[in-house]
């Protein structure tokens, strides 16, 4: 039960993702916080497969003790297209909100962005184990949550001071997205259960992506 109901959540969660990026992108007419938007849900859905549709073979199929490397492999690569997804979204809140200069709190995105891709390349990770050190998984997201809160910090203070009604809840979903995350990254090794705290996170990103099409719509009328 638990394979059918994961891989038909999961499937609904990649297609939707993918096809609203990809007719945001078809359908932005010239507007860069969209198109760039669009890019963002179509790389967040693409790099999620890496690890969710490996994930759902291993449920129906031999079980996910057989698909280490590869489950490894996909969590790797999720862990570095969820980075450009925040690069992107600091470029969507420059287009959006028509932000000029501020090279240091540009510098600051691509600095903490770097060194998380970065710990992520290390060997340390070990990656393809069946026992990935826990302490790694907390080294690589402490760059990620420091880029994650300033990005929650800059939607708050940008829709809130100007009435952007369209995204008032970008900061919410953020928000969401990695108070979900840090308990699974924190205890799901320990406490299987807290993994079951990935669906309302991937809920949080849907909710982030559909802000952006439905701005798109509206501003386009």
């Amino acid at each position: 039960m638990q394979a059918i109901a994961e891989t038909l959540f999961d499937g609904i969660y990649l297609i939707s993702v993918i096809t609203i990026g990809i007719m945001m992108i078809r359908e932005s007419h010239g507007a860069d916080q969209f198109r760039l938007f669009g890019w963002m849900a179509v790389i967040l859905g693409a790099g999620d497969s890496f690890h969710l549709v490996p994930r759902a073979l291993a449920l129906c199929t031999t079980g996910l003790e057989h698909y280490t490397a590869l489950l490894g492999l996909g969590k790797w690569i999720t862990s570095v297209t969820m980075t450009i997804f925040y690069v992107l979204l600091y470029q969507v809140w420059r287009q959006r909100y028509e932000i000029t200069g501020r090279a240091g709190l540009t510098a600051a995105v691509y600095a903490l962005a770097g060194i998380r891709i970065l710990l992520c390349m290390l060997p340390q990770n070990q990656w393809l184990s069946a026992d990935a050190p826990w302490s790694w998984g907390i080294y690589r997201n402490i760059p990620f949550a420091a880029l994650g809160l300033l990005m929650i910090v800059l939607f708050y203070r940008s829709a809130g001071s100007g009435r952007d009604r369209a995204f008032q809840w970008m900061w919410l979903t953020i928000t969401l997205s990695f108070g979900f995350y840090i308990p699974v990254v924190l205890w799901a090794d320990r406490v299987p259960m807290a993994g079951m705290l990935m669906i309302p996170k991937t809920c949080a990103y849907v909710w982030t992506v559909l802000i952006g099409y439905f701005a798109m719509k509206k501003e386009e009328k």
